[in-house]
């Protein structure tokens, strides 16, 4: 869609960076992936026993698991770039958004 807003064929082998660049349109996946580690951290932060924290920490199998790939969680993101002591990361604020520019984007790579 960007390049067509720019007038550009793909045979103008323009890269999708220097698109971005001149259209100044953000990326939506690099969005949706600020907003969840925003609210994970938020997540994280909370201090009693509100549903939100229930279901992040919520271990949904007891036993055998069906066939099929493994059923991906919400946190399995987090865990995955932060490992198992992201909560405790996310207690101090300051530190949990300073970390995340770096790591959004090492998340999205892994993605």
């Amino acid at each position: 869609m960007e390049r067509k807003m720019l007038g550009l064929k793909l045979t103008d082998k323009i890269s999708c960076k220097e698109i971005r660049n001149k259209t100044q349109v953000s990326d939506i996946a690099q969005y949706i992936a600020k907003q969840k580690w925003k609210w994970a951290g938020h997540v994280a932060r909370l201090q009693d026993n509100r549903w939100t924290l229930r279901v992040t920490e919520w271990q949904p199998r007891i036993g055998k698991r069906s066939r099929g790939r493994q059923a991906r969680r919400w946190r399995d993101d987090i865990v995955r770039t932060m490992g198992n002591t992201w909560t405790r990361e996310a207690k101090d604020k300051e530190e949990w958004r300073r970390d995340a520019e770096g790591l959004i984007l090492q998340w999205m790579d892994g993605a």
